[in-house]
């Protein structure tokens, strides 16, 4: 009897230590953007978009900390809606993606935050070749199984303001706003 006992406990905390542990998502470029709006001469406050989206999201909802996000979005996928813009942001003016062709962002530190579902996600942030700490605001939207692909899967919304100049991207300023606004959508899913 107490050999049952020792083996349905030995079996029920392996269990809870494999639901417990940190889960690793591949991000889903067709379900992934990040949008960034600026002030244009104080008149508009345009927005764009970044696709194509690749990377990985390692999530551990009991234990945050052992969390971890990284992701790279290529300029090419960039779009403002306005093909001329388009192609004078990817130009050495701004991005010169020819030589910095993606923006990429690695964490390496999660935490909780106040709030329902919130996390703070600090990171190094690469754009045109330079690096600089972030710190993303972070909502888990959901983390259940994929509906239709049947693997599970995880969504989170971020955002965070940055100083483009910071970056070596600082054509106009201030008259076009060194601030940029960025709003992060991401879903991703794991393994069957």
């Amino acid at each position: 009897m107490l050999r049952n006992s020792l083996l349905a406990t030995a079996i029920i905390m392996v269990s809870s230590a494999a639901i417990a542990a940190p889960v690793s998502y591949s991000i889903d470029p067709a379900h992934t953007d990040a949008l960034f709006s600026w002030n244009h001469f104080g008149y508009s406050n345009p927005t764009g978009h970044l696709g194509q989206a690749t990377g990985t999201i390692v999530f551990d909802e009991a234990k945050p900390e052992a969390s971890s996000v990284e992701v790279s979005f290529p300029l090419a996928g960039m779009d403002t809606h306005v093909s001329k813009l388009d192609d004078h942001l990817k130009g050495d003016e701004f991005f010169d993606a020819a030589k910095f062709p993606d923006i990429t962002f690695k964490s390496n530190k999660v935490e909780k935050a106040a709030g329902t579902n919130a996390y703070t996600v600090t990171g190094d942030l690469t754009i045109h070749g330079v690096t600089k700490p972030v710190v993303l605001a972070a909502t888990l939207n959901k983390a259940d199984m994929h509906p239709m692909k049947k693997v599970p899967a995880i969504g989170f919304d971020a955002t965070t303001t940055i100083k483009r100049s910071d970056f070596g991207v600082g054509a106009y300023v201030p008259k076009v706003s060194d601030e940029i606004k960025v709003h992060i959508t991401v879903e991703a899913m794991g393994s069957k």
